[in-house]
């Protein structure tokens, strides 16, 4: 069976990759990253979900990005908004490089297993501005990755697979529930408690909110706060 890495973080958008890699196929291996994100209770969502979309096997890297600081989601000092986000503005919460460094975990975990892809499910279009979102930067680190690894130089190359990159978050929350994902396994929040219950006030709250009203399906979030708007 072809295998594929798939980067889980527990969230609505990867646990969709996951399906969606599952049902073209492929023997998933799931990667979450323990980076000293605040919302750590997406870590438990990220195995719920492995688990009952079938992956073949989950682990979690563990490093620590809040050494660096610098993110509404690594540094507890500084508060994540939760008054929307504004146009052109790339928001605090984005952490420094940490796509990248997520990716290259991917690819290392990737040529261990002999997989011929990475699925991540990075969006450009109901996201929150993060410049490593972007498909120029997903097709720039596909190139990099055949550049630098024994399995490119080998003639093995490997795909970065974007398949929401060009979608809303409506459309995603569809083909997720198409393909069988129980949405109410994933945290989204970016300071989700220890149960894993949504602010309803952040950015990823609201833009996971306004999907399920767009797409016309219940939203199972469970919150400790009533929801913004």
């Amino acid at each position: 069976m072809k295998r594929a890495v798939v980067l889980l973080s527990g969230g609505l958008d990867s646990a969709t990759v996951l399906a969606i890699a599952r049902a073209e196929g492929f023997a998933c291996h799931a990667l979450s990253v323990d980076y000293g994100q605040r919302h750590d209770a997406e870590l438990a969502a990220a195995a719920r979900v492995a688990a009952a979309l079938g992956a073949a096997e989950h682990r979690t890297a563990k490093l620590d990005l809040s050494m660096f600081g610098g993110s509404a989601l690594t540094d507890r000092t500084i508060d994540v908004p939760t008054g929307g986000v504004k146009p052109g503005e790339i928001p605090v919460t984005y952490v420094p490089a940490r796509n990248t460094i997520f990716l290259s975990l991917a690819l290392a975990y990737a040529e261990t297993r002999g997989a011929e892809a990475i699925f991540f499910g990075a969006n450009a279009v109901d996201y929150s501005g993060y410049p490593d979102c972007r498909p120029e930067y997903m097709q720039a680190f596909e190139r990099l990755a055949n550049l630098a690894t024994k399995a490119g130089v080998e003639g093995r190359p490997m795909r970065v697979v974007t398949p929401l990159i060009s979608l809303t978050k409506a459309e995603i929350i569809r083909q997720g529930v198409a393909l069988g994902v129980d949405y109410g396994l994933t945290v989204s929040c970016y300071q989700a408690d220890p149960e894993g219950r949504a602010c309803g006030a952040c950015d990823a709250c609201r833009l996971r909110r306004a999907g399920f009203l767009a797409a016309g399906v219940p939203d199972p979030t469970r919150y400790y706060a009533p929801p913004a708007g």
